[in-house]
């Protein structure tokens, strides 16, 4: 078996992607992440388009992509004028989305792209979500600690999904599911919901770990506890939408 063959082998079904990274004050990690993305994907995914969606920076996080597009041509900025939040951010990128397939990680450099050589083998249809599991979490441990709380058991009681790592945000996505629901939450509820409306419709979910990394700059704003209240409230509100079948 050549070269190519192999390659295409361990690519799944995955031909061409669309990968989206939010983007909220990184302008320390930004450029390295967009760098190490286009180099990996260069190599390994010929038919593809980098979606970083600038979710209202009020540092130069904008002015360091509009700088990489000129390097880059299939990088496409997306900017909100204001932050709308991190599901907000997502569902910008999943919108502008052209490929087959989606996959999103975060943009603060926490994950490695290269990490996908994991998910692609198991992408071998288009009727499941393929996500990471986080093998060792580098988080605060207030972070940990939350998503032990939220997503080990309360997501698993409420909306009936059973996932190793709720939020990871390393997922590879067929377009298909995303065409098939529709997505509303504008902040950290966006996992929950995604794979509760994908579940209902019939979706499934396979699973493989991939590494996580410390925080090597800038700020993380997910363990603020209004952001944590205002997702417990919301997934009362979403469980309840799900379940009655709305949208």
């Amino acid at each position: 078996m050549g070269n190519a063959e192999k390659s295409n082998e361990s690519r799944g079904t995955v031909e061409a992607l669309s990968v989206v990274l939010p983007a909220f004050n990184e302008e320390a990690n930004v450029d390295k992440v967009v760098r190490t993305c286009v180099a990996y994907l260069e190599t390994r995914m010929p038919d593809y388009e980098l979606l970083v969606v600038n979710d209202g920076s009020r540092d130069r996080t904008g002015e360091i992509l509009r700088q990489l597009q000129t390097e880059f041509p299939r990088l496409r900025p997306l900017h909100h004028p204001q932050n709308r939040g991190y599901g907000a951010a997502l569902r910008t990128g999943f919108d502008a989305a052209t490929k087959p397939f989606v996959f999103y990680m975060d943009g603060d450099g926490q994950f490695d792209i290269g990490d996908l050589e994991h998910l692609f083998p198991l992408a071998t249809d288009e009727d499941h979500i393929v996500t990471g599991y986080r093998i060792e979490r580098r988080d605060p441990f207030i972070r940990r600690l939350n998503a032990k709380l939220f997503g080990g058991w309360l997501v698993r009681i409420m909306l009936g999904v059973r996932v190793r790592d709720l939020n990871c945000a390393f997922k590879l996505i067929p377009r298909k599911v995303l065409h098939s629901i529709v997505l509303e939450s504008p902040g950290a509820l966006i996992n929950a919901e995604l794979y509760g409306r994908a579940v209902r419709k019939g979706f499934g979910i396979k699973e493989v770990g991939v590494h996580h990394y410390p925080r090597a700059a800038g700020v993380q704003t997910g363990a603020h506890l209004r952001v944590i209240i205002r997702a417990f409230y919301d997934l009362f509100r979403l469980r309840r939408k799900i379940l009655a079948g709305d949208r």
